[in-house]
């Protein structure tokens, strides 16, 4: 499986991402998008694969968000990623794209719906909130 993650190393969700894909089996390709922003059609691609709106992928927390009036209902999908584009901080984390789908991944543990089940073994949040089973299942939600 090839797995690509759109990371940002100082953030905890990204992290634990990170590794329960390092848990799957799987060596992604990191972008570490603060420094190797998408451009703008990759971007504008990839939250289309996601199949969400533009507004979903926006981060409010520790961004220009309130300063440049992006709560502006007014404002077009086309202005929402120009913003990203200008502030890459804007584009919320992480982002994971695998041959099952591609996925904001908030929380954490929603990589697990485009990663092959079963785990390798026990994972646990930074938070230390156990997520996978020393069997390799989900906490917390069936196995398929």
């Amino acid at each position: 499986m090839t797995v690509s993650i759109y990371h940002n190393p100082a953030c905890g969700t990204s992290r634990n991402v990170l590794g329960l894909i390092r848990d799957a089996g799987e060596e992604p390709r990191i972008i570490e998008y603060l420094k190797n922003p998408p451009t703008r059609d990759e971007l504008a691609a990839l939250i289309a694969r996601m199949g969400i709106p533009v507004r979903d992928v926006l981060r409010r927390k520790g961004t220009p968000y309130d300063e440049l009036g992006l709560d502006d209902p007014e404002l077009t999908d086309s202005q929402l990623l120009d913003a990203m584009m200008a502030h890459p901080i804007l584009i919320n984390r992480p982002i994971v794209v695998t041959d099952r789908g591609v996925k904001l991944c908030r929380p954490s543990e929603a990589v697990l719906d485009i990663l092959p089940p079963p785990q390798r073994g026990a994972f646990a949040k930074e938070d230390g909130e156990a997520v996978i089973d020393a069997l390799g299942n989900r906490i917390g939600r069936p196995t398929p």
